[in-house]
């Protein structure tokens, strides 16, 4: 099958079928590690809304191309969060969107993560239904690095995934986690060597676009009532990562990546 014209126009998503019925989007920015501009941001919140209603797809895999999953937020979007207003108001937006939209897709996702994976490509892979992470690929939710708070799926479902105790030590010290250790402690569903994983989210997406088509989505619907119900957590968690954005913290945790030094954050806070 080729892509019908739904999907022409994404510049940062690669489009393909490897099997009837089962789209394959591939984030595509290699040279930079598929890290998100603000096209990228965009195209990966509203892809989720045309895939929903598209009735050649029973089933999604998302991956990256090249040595990464996605390596975050392109630095320049985020300077312009820093200093612009409005971009902020937008980027809030497209980050509440990709979440509920992930969740709302009525499509089964399947999502294969090597290398880094993080920022706004962790979301949709820590989202999608099943998560099959390479045994080496390297985990990270950046947030409290960069000087903003966790908010852009973090609050939603790590605590449902992992469980609180193991979802603040990883969120609160940015602690990087490798695919294995991911499925040891429940945050991915599958982890697999890095050579058989392409095959293994294929073979799952397979199965998952040959079944009952309604029984699996009513399922998959269901089950993310608790992410629904959830609603409050995140959007209170998204906000606050939005309003640190025009703060001091976040000024300084961009400079430092930047620099390539480590942050030095003011221990004056205002509440």
């Amino acid at each position: 099958m080729t892509t019908t014209n739904r999907y022409t126009g994404y510049k940062n998503i690669l489009f393909d079928y490897p099997a009837p019925h089962v789209l394959r989007l591939t984030l595509s920015n290699p040279e930079r590690l598929n890290s998100l501009d603000a096209i990228g941001h965009r195209e990966i919140a509203d892809v989720w809304k045309e895939i929903d209603t598209d009735p050649d797809v029973s089933a999604v895999i998302l991956c990256g191309e090249g040595k990464a999953f996605s390596a975050g937020g392109d630095f320049d979007m985020i300077d312009e969060m820093v200093n612009d207003h409005e971009t902020r108001c937008r980027v809030w937006r497209e980050a509440r969107d990709l979440v509920y939209n992930i969740i709302n897709c009525s499509k089964p996702i399947v999502s294969a993560i090597h290398g880094p994976a993080v920022g706004a490509g962790l979301v949709a892979a820590l989202l999608s239904d099943i998560s099959i992470a390479a045994n080496n690929a390297r985990i990270v939710d950046g947030h409290t690095r960069l000087g903003v708070a966790a908010g852009d799926h973090a609050a939603i479902v790590w605590p449902l995934l992992c469980g609180m105790a193991k979802a603040k030590y990883y969120l609160l010290l940015c602690e990087p986690i490798n695919g294995k250790k991911a499925e040891e402690i429940g945050l991915v569903s599958l982890a697999v060597e890095e050579a058989e994983l392409q095959d293994k989210a294929l073979e799952i997406a397979k199965r998952l676009a040959t079944g009952a088509p309604s029984a699996i989505r009513w399922t998959k619907y269901s089950l993310n009532n608790w992410l629904r119900q959830a609603g409050p957590i995140f959007d209170a968690s998204l906000a606050l990562e939005m309003l640190g954005f025009g703060g001091p913290e976040a000024r300084e945790g961009l400079a430092s990546y930047r620099e390539k030094r480590s942050p030095v954050f003011s221990q004056k806070t205002p509440v």
